[in-house]
């Protein structure tokens, strides 16, 4: 049922914004304002996320590790899985951003015969995120090239390249392939696998079904529903130098892909989408793990007023000499 929700109100979406542009004519609205605005919340969501996430103090020494720590010189210890220096963390989280090597090494738990509990690798699930995020950080790269004129001979040569299956797939690339492997695949792994499926929350498909509609009307718009690329770049480098004109002809279809990319930016703040930024601001991956060369000060002490054994002493002094306890200080 979450995932239905999560269906039909993308198809609502889809359909607020055909509408708007067949039937209305509210091009202009879902062309312009409607990214406008997207962009707006998008910046200012994170921005607040980001620094409400810097200004939490983290009142413990909580880097998570499955290597040796730096002790003594004759034990060799791990640099990169447990950094004892700041180009250690470095290394660990550009292996974390990039390749995603947490997720690689997670293990799938399973329960056989009642009794005996088994862990076997999951590179699947590992692979499948590799491969959207990766994909997905292509396909903006691509894009961008609408923004500018002339467009760089590096990002010509990057289209080239992900477009060398033209020959056989007109207009398709290989990440627009890639990614719709990566997307169907996540989905069903929340639909299939009942201990993820009891996890998933609408939230959860939403934002699959957004990145699925975006995507196959991104590629229905190069294939089957041909647009005017030609408006659709004169577009881009009118709203990016803040003068928007809005072509005639483009197509109602390319209207609802930038309306749900206009919402999956807005939505990514207020998401589990935040994973990414996160990720750069988590204690349990940024911190050098030298708790034992360097002491951590928990930021939340104050100051307390204590009673050490000397004043408690000092205070009942003739009682323990009464009862004929010993003293340390006679």
């Amino acid at each position: 049922m979450n995932a239905l929700y999560a269906f039909f109100a993308v198809a609502l979406l889809m359909l607020v914004a055909f509408f708007g542009v067949w039937g209305l004519g509210w091009n202009t609205l879902f062309a312009v304002m409607i990214p406008y605005a997207a962009l707006a919340i998008f910046i200012i969501g994170l921005i607040y996320r980001v620094v409400k996430w810097a200004r939490a103090p983290v009142p413990f020494h909580i880097p998570t590790t499955c290597g040796q720590q730096k002790s003594l010189p004759w034990i060799k210890s791990d640099r990169i899985e447990s950094p004892s220096s700041t180009m250690g963390v470095v290394a660990r989280m550009a292996m974390e951003i990039l390749l995603f090597r947490s997720l690689f090494r997670n293990d799938k738990v399973q329960l056989e015969d009642k009794k005996r509990v088994t862990f076997q690798g999951n590179r699947v699930l590992w692979l499948g995120g590799l491969v959207f995020h990766w994909s997905l950080l292509i396909i903006l790269f691509r894009h961008s090239r609408l923004f500018m004129q002339p467009v760089p001979d590096f990002m010509i040569f990057v289209r080239d390249i992900d477009g060398i299956l033209q020959g056989l797939i007109p207009a398709v690339f290989i990440t627009d392939i890639a990614i719709l492997m990566a997307l169907t695949y996540l989905f069903l792994r929340r639909v299939v696998f009942p201990q993820v499926r009891y996890i998933s929350l609408p939230s959860d498909y939403f934002a699959l079904f957004l990145l699925l509609g975006v995507v196959i009307l991104g590629v229905l718009v190069k294939t089957a529903w041909k647009v005017d690329i030609e408006g659709v770049k004169v577009l881009a480098m009118g709203m990016f130098t803040f003068n928007p004109v809005v072509p005639e002809g483009i197509g109602p279809a390319f209207y609802i892909h930038i309306f749900l990319a206009s919402v999956l930016l807005a939505y990514f703040p207020f998401s589990k989408l935040m994973h990414g930024p996160g990720i750069f601001l988590s204690p349990t991956r940024n911190l050098i793990n030298n708790s034992r060369a360097v002491r951590h000060i928990n930021p939340w002490d104050y100051p307390v007023k204590v009673h050490t054994y000397e004043e408690w002493e000092d205070e009942f002094r003739e009682a323990i000499r009464g009862v004929g306890l010993p003293l340390e200080k006679e």
